[in-house]
């Protein structure tokens, strides 16, 4: 009897022994099971505070887009005419659009196919570019003060770049002359009379281009004086058409000349023939 008690006991023994181990090793499981979800919260809730913390442009893509259009249009051309430089200092310079490196990395492949100059990443249109652009190439951007050529829309007349058709609504007057009022801030800015000839006309020629159109009494048009000379498609396919097809017509007309001589020959191998028949 003392023999099967002593076993019992041992048995009891190791049994205990055995669940006590399972139970720490189950611990010691839950604690790292603990310790690394608490990092992996840690982790979500850092990049939440970094994507919270992510600094917002306040400067529109799309106007800045239209604004360096209306200066690539119409006023480099005769900026370049004149053979002046832009300084640092002029807003218009290329220099001072923050999105300019990035536009220059645009690659438009196809009617729907554009690619990111600096990954090669595909894209369906080109909005989805922009959204690229901002979420992976964003440390490419300088929005120091001064660089948003979006704010310059106003006098640079964007709208007429952007719709196509004149917006609507009523001419403002205060509005009319606050852009008025920027527009010649930058031929100033840019263009300052006192650095010679070529800046005094190109001066000029700004308040005209552009500044003048800023009126509700009925002024001129913007951009007046005109822009860069753009090739007519039309004139450019007539002009490839008559070139392929000249060689072909002069070829027709040699054919035709050709076979009239022999055609004259014919007949007047004939005419001689018959004349021959009534000598005899």
């Amino acid at each position: 009897m003392a023999v099967e008690a002593e076993g019992v006991v041992r048995i009891y023994s190791f049994s205990f022994s055995f669940s006590l181990a399972v139970l720490l090793f189950s611990l010691v499981l839950h604690g790292g099971a603990a310790e690394q979800g608490f990092q992996q919260d840690v982790g979500t809730r850092t990049y939440l505070e970094d994507s919270s913390h992510k600094h917002e442009l306040h400067c529109s893509r799309e106007r800045s887009r239209a604004a360096w259009k209306v200066v690539e249009e119409y006023l480099m051309p005769f900026v370049e005419k004149q053979q002046f430089q832009l300084s640092k200092k002029c807003r218009l310079n290329p220099q001072n659009d923050m999105f300019r490196e990035q536009e220059e990395h645009k690659i438009h492949v196809d009617v729907n196919d554009w690619k990111c100059g600096f990954c090669k990443k595909s894209f369906r249109a080109e909005k989805y570019l922009d959204k690229h652009f901002d979420n992976r190439h964003s440390n490419l951007i300088n929005d120091s003060q001064g660089r948003c050529l979006a704010d310059l829309c106003g006098a640079l007349h964007c709208d007429q770049v952007i719709e196509s058709k004149k917006p609507k609504g009523k001419c403002n007057p205060a509005a009319a002359s606050r852009n008025r009022h920027l527009c010649e801030s930058l031929a100033d800015g840019c263009f300052p009379v006192s650095e010679g000839p070529k800046a005094s006309r190109l001066h000029e020629f700004f308040l005209r281009q552009f500044c003048d159109a800023h009126t509700c009494s009925g002024g001129p048009k913007p951009f007046s004086k005109g822009g860069k000379k753009r090739t007519n498609v039309l004139w450019l396919a007539s002009s490839i058409l008559i070139i392929l097809l000249l060689p072909l017509f002069y070829l027709l007309v040699y054919l035709h000349r050709r076979e009239m001589k022999t055609v004259v020959k014919d007949f007047r191998r004939i005419g001689k023939g018959g004349r021959n028949k009534k000598a005899s």
